[in-house]
């Protein structure tokens, strides 16, 4: 299993009026964890389009616990349970600097040949990147 943690300060144009981080800002904390932990697996995104594949998301599904609020440091944690084949998927948990569970998410990306926009097989650069961490 690979995991990895990304940290985000809370901005102030990311909470709604009540001070808690706005709902669908979420999803763009998601994908900053997720760009990181591709990165910290050694591969980037640069060279998966490099290489002709994109990754859409197919899924996503929030449990909110409790809000993240303005100038919070969160922690997201981000877990790959099993290797990538076609389909890239991706456990977040976001906990407070207390350690308290703030939000729980399932995402399904896709790996799409950018050309054709049809389903292909993961990179074999990124399954080489994740592989010792599933030995």
């Amino acid at each position: 299993m690979f995991t990895s943690e990304t940290k985000i300060r809370v901005r102030y144009g990311e909470t709604d009026q009540m001070g808690y981080v706005y709902y669908g800002n979420y999803a763009s904390y998601f994908e900053v964890a997720r760009v990181e932990a591709i990165r910290a697996a050694g591969f980037t995104y640069r060279m998966m389009e490099e290489s002709g594949v994109g990754m859409p998301v197919a899924h996503m599904s929030i449990d909110y616990k409790r809000p993240a609020k303005y100038d919070d440091l969160i922690t997201i944690k981000t877990e790959i349970a099993e290797l990538p084949s076609s389909k890239l998927k991706l456990y977040h948990e976001v906990y407070s600097e207390a350690g308290e569970l703030l939000t729980k998410a399932h995402l399904v990306l896709v790996f799409i040949n950018m050309e054709t926009h049809r389903p292909t097989r993961c990179p074999q650069m990124f399954i080489d990147g994740l592989a010792p961490y599933f030995s």
